[in-house]
């Protein structure tokens, strides 16, 4: 394929991606950790559920302190989940499916267990010192190599895990940056060398065979000028996440367009690029994605995702709130109506389960509202992503102590709440609800041993549900889940009103009920989702009398509309078409 034709360098819009966390998908050798031979024996089902590109989080070379996004060495495939050789034979079977595989590429920062850092940090007259952000302490207070007596960070900034974002290297005598972990050093983008270096990774891989990245927390690569204090620091706080401070920075558009024309001009294939972007602004995605920029497909943005969350604690829940939800989806399918692209997703490695956060995970309901939800996403204007286990309504895992989280972010938190002599029944009620750790829970394969995921110690517990939820109970099953994904992603390849009409929300105020329509010259979309158990019925306007169903969740569904009055059950979601 030639990126400059029109049609294959757009083929991306009526894909569905498909996430694979690989070590919580399959484990092949019974270590209890999941693997590329894990992935390699589940290609079929993955082409049985129709998708068509797998996105797979991280296998490179890691220490594993944030399970594989500290990254040691960016050109070999850490041992845990097996060698170059079998990435070559997954590629190559992933391929000879007729599905694309994509890399998650973590260039922000990297593991201080990475020989670029190894070397920034031994001395400070060395070549690379440079590669990453290094500066005194504030008060002068450290010299000749000695620990700071005071709190001497060079800024406020706190730590997306807990603590400053600023670590001491008695070695060299200077504190260097970390957003993350402080095993995870940022990357001093200003250095063209840092630059090169990346963007020699990317070729490398994309001469690999590949098909392009997912980039994690790519709008942050660029910080600003002289890392001033932060001005979001919370009454009584010392420290705050410094998104005024390295999100949307100054060079990253141009650091990005620089991207696009080192790695991939002149490069023949159809490739995909994604950002990973927390709190960009709609305003903003449009420019990352204005396709005459050069810069990204598409951008991962987190307002849906952040509703339900107290904007200074993100294991505060404070409950669903329907209005709010459709409102942030809807506001970024208008920005982007005209210019750039969005990103679809309910769930991923970082999101708790969808079916237990906006649905309902009650026996009696978690396959309607699963179906719903997945409905209400793959009709929107977009790109939809699937996370593992989302296909069959996988629900949070039911913890009970701090010790059945492993999550270092919930970890780290909970650990400052105990220091501090907060509500640890409460940290807990949040870490349940909304900790990472409930998306890594091993898939579900069937109702075997560890759900078959392994023979030996699975590295996380598996959901008890997993008895009666998996995936061999659901596939061949035409009321299951996964049936349902199937047929929703059959439409994305079918109707191009699902690719290019426009999204206009109908009932924007509702509690309870979503829907809205695509429209395009090729037909008209009506989709909508009672997001409810208690039964509701809708006035949709005579524009649709007439129209046929093509989707539904519950059996019995009327197969066309003969009122303007719908009638919805708890959890009934419905597609109907029309002509324009």
């Amino acid at each position: 394929m030639k990126r400059d034709d029109r049609h294959d360098a757009d083929w991306w819009k009526s894909a569905v991606v498909y996430q694979v966390y690989p070590r919580s998908f399959a484990d092949s050798d019974g270590d209890g950790v999941g693997d590329l031979g894990g992935i390699i024996e589940h290609l079929d089902y993955l082409q049985l559920l129709g998708v068509d590109v797998i996105w797979l989080s991280p296998v490179y070379r890691s220490p594993q302190v944030d399970n594989g996004y500290d990254i040691s060495d960016y050109r070999d495939i850490d041992p845990l989940f097996g060698t170059l050789a079998g990435f070559d034979t997954l590629l190559d079977n992933v391929h000879a499916r007729g599905m694309k595989l994509v890399m998650d590429l973590v260039v922000n920062h990297t593991s201080d267990e990475h020989p670029w850092f190894v070397e920034s940090r031994s001395s400070r007259d060395n070549p690379k010192r440079d590669w990453y952000i290094w500066r005194d302490a504030r008060n002068g207070a450290a010299h000749d190599g000695a620990e700071p007596n005071d709190v001497a960070e060079p800024n406020n900034w706190g730590s997306f895990f807990s603590g400053p974002a600023w670590t001491w290297e008695p070695t060299t005598g200077q504190y260097y940056l970390h957003l993350f972990d402080r095993k995870q050093p940022d990357l001093n983008w200003e250095n063209p060398d840092v630059r090169e270096a990346v963007y020699d990774v990317m070729a490398w891989w994309l001469d690999r065979g590949v098909d392009g990245f997912r980039m994690d927390v790519i709008n942050f690569i660029s910080k600003v000028e002289g890392l001033p204090d932060t001005r979001a620091t919370p009454a009584g706080q010392p420290l705050a996440i410094a998104f005024d401070g390295f999100a949307d920075g100054p060079h990253v558009h141009e650091y990005l367009a620089e991207m696009t024309r080192e790695v991939f001009a002149g490069r023949d294939g159809a490739f995909i690029t994604v950002g990973e972007m927390p709190a960009v602004t709609p305003e903003q995605a449009r420019l990352y994605t204005d396709p005459t920029r050069g810069e990204l497909n598409m951008v991962f943005q987190f307002e849906h995702v952040s509703v339900d969350l107290s904007p200074t604690n993100k294991f505060d829940y404070l409950g669903l709130d329907l209005v709010a939800l459709k409102r942030a989806l809807h506001r970024w399918q208008e920005a982007l109506a005209d210019v750039g692209w969005n990103s679809l997703y309910w769930s991923n490695h970082d999101q708790p389960r969808v079916v237990s956060r906006f649905g309902d995970d009650a026996p009696e309901y978690w396959a309607a509202s699963a179906k719903a939800l997945a409905t209400i996403l793959h009709g929107m204007r977009g790109t939809p992503f699937v996370y593992q286990g989302e296909e069959l309504g996988m629900t949070n895992y039911p913890f009970r102590s701090p010790q059945d989280h492993k999550d270092l972010e919930a970890v780290n938190y909970y650990q400052n709440v105990v220091a501090l002599g907060g509500d640890e029944r409460a940290a807990l009620a949040g870490m349940s609800k909304v900790s990472r750790d409930n998306a890594r829970t091993p898939m579900q394969w069937n109702a075997g041993p560890h759900a078959g995921f392994t023979t030996g110690n699975p590295w996380l517990p598996v959901n008890p549900n997993h008895a009666w939820l998996n995936a061999a109970a659901q596939i061949g099953s035409p009321d299951s889940v996964f049936a349902h994904y199937q047929l929703l992603i059959r439409l994305r390849h079918e109707l191009p009103v699902l690719v290019d009409g426009d999204c206009s929300p109908l009932l924007a105020q509702d509690p309870q009920i979503w829907a809205y329509t695509r429209t395009s010259e090729t037909g008209r979309v009506l989709v909508i989702a009672n997001c409810g158990r208690d039964p509701r019925s809708v006035d949709i306007g005579r524009q649709w009398m007439s129209a046929e169903l093509v989707l539904g969740n519950l059996p019995d569904t009327p197969a066309r509309l003969t009122s303007t009055s719908l009638d919805l059950a708890g959890w009934d979601a419905r597609i109907y078409t029309a002509e324009s």
